[in-house]
């Protein structure tokens, strides 16, 4: 499954489904489910902006969302008009991509992962069983099994 790292606090309100719209440098024609990354890295300057306190989780696979199209900024005032969506604070840079997201859910157990730059390819137990809302259960119990065996 495809995955994408995201820094703390954008990572958790992608699985909050308060951030809709994710900026990059560089477009996309993948459509589909995308399992979300914290990375170690905490951008402690944009909570403290978004007033955001709490302890993130950080080097886990923390949750899911959909692609389901992407919209290329031209101009700083396109950007600025989804700020609401995207919560970004930086400014507008030449070739801006918003990935449009929808349908977050966040894992109750988070998977340690280590991500990667771009999306990335995660490869996840294998099961037989076709409805996606069983596996994902499944899956969040095997990992939580696993985490508490090791510490």
């Amino acid at each position: 499954m495809k995955c994408l790292s995201v820094s703390q606090p954008f990572a958790d309100l992608i699985i909050l489904g308060k951030k809709t719209i994710e900026l990059r440098k560089w477009n996309t024609n993948y459509r589909g489910e995308l399992l979300i990354h914290a990375p170690l890295k905490i951008r402690k300057e944009d909570a403290k902006r978004l007033k955001i306190d709490k302890k993130f989780v950080i080097g886990a696979i923390v949750g899911k969302v959909e692609i389901y199209d992407v919209k290329k900024y031209d101009s700083p005032k396109q950007l600025q008009s989804d700020q609401k969506f995207h919560f970004a604070s930086r400014n507008f840079q030449e070739k801006t991509y918003g990935f449009l997201l929808k349908n977050a859910k966040s894992l109750r157990i988070p998977i340690p992962y280590k991500g990667q730059l771009g999306l990335f390819e995660v490869e996840l137990p294998k099961t037989k069983i076709k409805n996606r809302e069983i596996v994902t259960d499944i899956i969040d119990e095997e990992y939580r099994y696993q985490w508490i065996g090791h510490h």
